[in-house]
């Protein structure tokens, strides 16, 4: 991607980045799952995260999500912190994740899905009530108009009234894009996304998480074990090892890093 142009206040200040974690630190037992990791991730932009396995990317998602705590460390959305804000206030300040593994509502339809999810970041209806009696409600013109907009740009208007458990692996990746999307966050953090596709699939799918960048002018933060994946779609690409920060840079700079060759293209088979 072509680097996006730094962010202003009216001051002419540059504004803080969408999400950032400061010297977080987590661990388990005497374990330190991660070591005093700090990230940024900047308006319109996409950083990978990447690093062998047990490296910490999932324990880092759960701290910028909000499932884990750090101690210590903090966790910023727009320069303010979050830091012990459960999951959903995140959800509704502009933060979005998706799982390594689909979660889908087996009966919903993909179209219900976002709607759902639209709905509820939206905070139209509880949860529960929208959940049983979604094809009841009377759709508002907003909704329609988002929900329409994401299944064509995701190729997903063909089947946007099957059911999600009838769907292949690879449409459920596009309706956990989809819906992740539907909310109009500000920052997605996406977890292992190619999990289980083929080569075909794999670049469909990033040809939709390109789009959805440049689109939707969301930021994508993208841990991925596909180190290519990574490198084609990220302006900027963040290596763990062992909890740590080992590198950081553009892709060029994590292909040709030495400590990155050995921690982790030494390690895994890649591209």
């Amino acid at each position: 991607m072509a680097a996006a142009a730094m962010q202003t206040n009216g001051r002419g200040e540059p504004e803080p980045p969408l999400l950032e974690a400061c010297g977080v630190t987590v661990r388990f037992g005497g374990l330190a799952a991660l070591d005093d990791v700090s990230i940024r991730v900047e308006p319109g932009r996409i950083l990978g995260v990447v690093g062998p396995n047990g490296a910490g990317k999932t324990t880092l998602f759960g701290v910028l999500s909000g499932l884990l705590q750090p101690s210590p460390g903090e966790v910023l959305i727009e320069g303010q912190r979050v830091t012990h804000l459960p999951p959903q206030e995140r959800a509704r300040r502009g933060l979005a994740r998706t799982f390594q593994r689909a979660h889908l509502f087996a009966e919903l339809t993909v179209r219900e899905h976002l709607e759902l999810t639209y709905r509820w970041l939206h905070g139209r209806q509880s949860y529960l009530r929208d959940l049983v009696g979604l094809g009841a409600r009377v759709r508002e013109d907003g909704e329609r108009e988002r929900v329409d907009r994401l299944l064509q740009s995701l190729g997903l208007t063909q089947v946007q009234h099957q059911p999600a458990n009838s769907l292949p692996l690879s449409t459920a990746r596009l309706v956990e894009v989809g819906r992740a999307l539907a909310g109009t966050p500000k920052v997605v953090l996406f977890d292992e996304p190619s999990s289980g596709l083929d080569s075909r699939e794999t670049e469909q799918l990033a040809s939709v998480l390109l789009r959805a960048c440049q689109d939707e002018g969301v930021a994508l933060v993208l841990v991925e074990h596909d180190f290519e994946l990574v490198l084609g779609l990220s302006d900027r690409v963040d290596v763990l090892d062992f909890g740590r920060l080992i590198a950081s840079g553009t892709p060029a700079e994590i292909r040709a890093d030495p400590a990155v060759q050995a921690a982790y293209i030494g390690t895994e088979r890649v591209g």
